[in-house]
């Protein structure tokens, strides 16, 4: 049975998760701040147990914005299984699984404006909706802006609407990561690893 595998390493949180989506799920969070780097591997090859590599059907990754040392191994750790397995490598932004997983707290057709911090009093930003199919749809991409500039686009594309700050765990939202990669492997869209690229919004 084929499983996909997820890895959410945007925050100082490492998020796993990994499901066959019918018997069996595990997800699993672990805090830890700048040693993520060095335990991520030892990490990932103990949760896949008693799972093997070949049981991988895809891997989802998160792809920033974010800590740029922790998106960018983990960017690397599944660009490298994903080359070796060959097997498909979605990468999503970090603020769009946020944004699916405060899916119930918004209606259908809602626009989600969705904010983090970012380093020089920076913003990045990113706005997205809710579809009537229980879909995801971006109406603006990420973008890392001055906070003018982020008003400005929040008036264009979403005046009067709630910002969601994103929180400073985003490891957390690994499911939701799983999730949104699963629905485009339904979908029969099956990326390269060669497709999975960082945001740092630089």
């Amino acid at each position: 049975m084929k499983y996909g595998l997820a890895l959410h390493t945007s925050s100082s949180q490492l998020g796993l998760a990994i499901s066959n989506f019918e018997s069996d799920t595990r997800r699993q969070v672990w805090n830890l701040g700048r040693e993520l780097s060095n335990t991520l591997h030892q990490h990932l090859a103990d949760f896949i147990c008693p799972q093997t590599w070949d049981a991988i059907a895809f891997i989802a990754v998160a792809k920033g914005p974010g800590s740029f040392t922790s998106t960018r191994i983990g960017l690397v750790t599944a660009r490298t299984l994903g080359q070796q397995l060959k097997i498909p490598v979605f990468a999503f932004s970090s603020l769009a699984i946020f944004a699916w997983s405060i899916r119930d707290q918004v209606r259908i057709n809602q626009l989600i404006p969705v904010q983090m911090s970012a380093t020089k009093e920076q913003i990045y930003g990113a706005i997205y909706q809710m579809s009537e199919q229980k879909q995801l749809i971006t109406i603006l991409s990420d973008v890392l802006l001055e906070p003018e500039q982020w008003q400005e686009k929040l008036a264009h594309f979403a005046p009067d609407q709630k910002i969601f700050m994103t929180p400073d765990n985003l490891g957390d939202n690994v499911s939701d990561l799983l999730t949104l990669a699963y629905q485009d492997w339904q979908a029969g869209i099956h990326p390269s690893w060669l497709e999975a690229l960082p945001f740092y919004g630089m």
